[in-house]
């Protein structure tokens, strides 16, 4: 390397003589190395989310939501499909029992019923979000505490007036004091708050799509509470039932929903299901499939063949979804790369322009004594000069982008070590690879053309 070391230091020097020309030739080096850094950082970061999101939707979980027609929709319905709706439950704690002791896979299982009203505490009043749940929700969705404790055995059989809040109930209610053993009101109810849950930093994006909550905005209630002092669908349902049978109205379920939908505040019409959602949780990723659909065809028979709910397995998904991201950030990348070749492709013209230019001077050092080795050196080590200093500029240029990116675009993306190494590599290689043929071209040319060259 030190025979070369005076080879370099002339293609530094050549490079300081003409510093606009050699920033334009770094240009393409640049913007592409910038390029692929960002893309990359785009492309990982929308992996982490999607695995945040299958870590938040919990692993091995199965969701059953209920289908909730229109009024509209219910009208357009045929004499045989609103008959044969009228004999459905709906989602019930009956389905939960039932999958539970039925299906020897299921290793937990929760309902779910939300109800948006407005919490009350201190004097201050501002919107929130209860769900009634099992003491298993908060295994199912990975949830830890920061302080206090979840659901006992007690609490949830006798449905009694306490709740797990989130990280921003908290933060609206309590800023300054430990809420656990204080009461918050919601809607009609005092609550004693016994647990806050940890913090979960992780974008919302689609979560509505697979059915995550956002868990700091929540207030958690045992599903027992919920039932008994703030809604339950079917008690209305079944107690409007035996109101119409009383009274004569044997004819059938279209009178029974009428009587229903007059009750002040309901439209059971609309939505009969006792429950807003069931999450299961099987024993092992294989089973996904199979437990679904077994819990399907249950379902179905014991809704009297109406499919008025659906299963889905959110993990499934979101792989789908990351597949169809990691597709998208392999065409992007590509298309990144094309500049890193635009790139050499203007060192190599640049390089060649060069030589033409200094043909005087490769005859002058060939006639001195300079070997072809020695032309070759010089010239290589200019263009790889260029392309490794645009690598240098491309790779701080491709971090500031990302950062950009994430704070104005509100996209996350993660510049990783791998990343910069490669594009860098990438970077260097292409001066190699497109500086040779110029550098080698130089060192053929005969001295005393060279020489004679005007």
């Amino acid at each position: 390397m030190r025979k070369y070391f005076h080879d370099i230091i002339i293609a530094f020097e050549s490079i300081m003589a003409n510093k606009l020309k050699s920033t334009l030739t770094a240009l393409g080096i640049i913007f592409g190395v910038a390029s692929v850094i960002s893309m990359l950082a785009i492309g990982n970061g929308a992996q982490q989310e999607i695995l945040d999101q299958i870590e938040m939707v919990g692993v091995n979980n199965i969701l059953i939501s209920p289908i909730v027609q229109s009024q509209e929709e219910n009208d357009n319905d045929d004499n045989g499909q609103r008959e044969r709706r009228e004999f459905s439950r709906g989602l019930s704690l009956l389905d939960v029992e039932a999958i539970q002791t039925t299906i020897p896979s299921v290793r937990r299982i929760s309902p779910e019923i939300a109800l948006n009203s407005f919490a009350v505490h201190g004097g201050n009043r501002e919107p929130a979000k209860i769900i009634g749940v099992a003491s298993d929700y908060f295994e199912l969705f990975n949830l830890s505490l920061q302080r206090g404790t979840f659901f006992n055995s007690h609490q949830e059989e006798h449905g009694l007036a306490v709740c797990v809040i989130g990280a921003n109930v908290q933060s609206k209610f309590f800023p300054n004091s430990n809420p656990v053993g204080q009461y918050i009101k919601f809607g009609h109810v005092w609550l004693q708050i016994i647990g806050v849950l940890e913090r979960t930093d992780v974008s919302v994006t689609a979560f509505e799509n697979v059915g995550i909550n956002v868990y700091n905005d929540n207030i958690y209630i045992p599903v027992k509470t919920m039932l008994l002092r703030y809604q339950n669908r079917a008690a209305n349902f079944e107690g409007s039932t035996a109101v119409a049978l009383r009274g004569g109205f044997g004819g059938g379920g279209a009178m029974i929903r009428q009587i229903i939908s007059t009750i002040p505040g309901q439209n059971v019409s609309s939505n009969y299901h006792q429950l807003d959602k069931i999450v299961v949780q099987v024993e092992e990723t294989e089973l996904l499939s199979p437990v679904a659909e077994i819990i399907g065809r249950m379902l179905l028979r014991r809704h009297s063949e109406v499919k008025d709910f659906e299963v889905t397995i959110p993990e499934l998904l979101l792989k789908q979804q990351q597949r169809t991201r990691d597709v998208f950030n392999l065409v992007l990348g590509a298309i990144a790369s094309i500049s890193l070749i635009v790139g050499g492709i203007g060192i190599m013209n640049i390089m060649f322009a060069s030589v033409m230019e200094r043909i005087k001077e490769i005859g002058t050092r060939q006639a001195i004594g300079a070997t072809r080795t020695d032309i070759v050196v010089q010239f290589l080590s200019e263009a790889v000069l260029i392309s490794v200093s645009g690598g240098l500029v491309g790779v701080i240029l491709g971090i500031i982008l990302s950062n950009l990116i994430t704070r104005f675009a509100d996209i996350l993306t993660i510049v990783s070590f791998s990343s910069v190494i490669i594009a860098f590599f990438v970077s260097a290689s292409v001066g190699i690879i497109f500086g040779y043929a110029p550098a080698k071209r130089a060192a053929e040319r005969d001295p005393i053309e060279s020489l004679r060259y005007e």
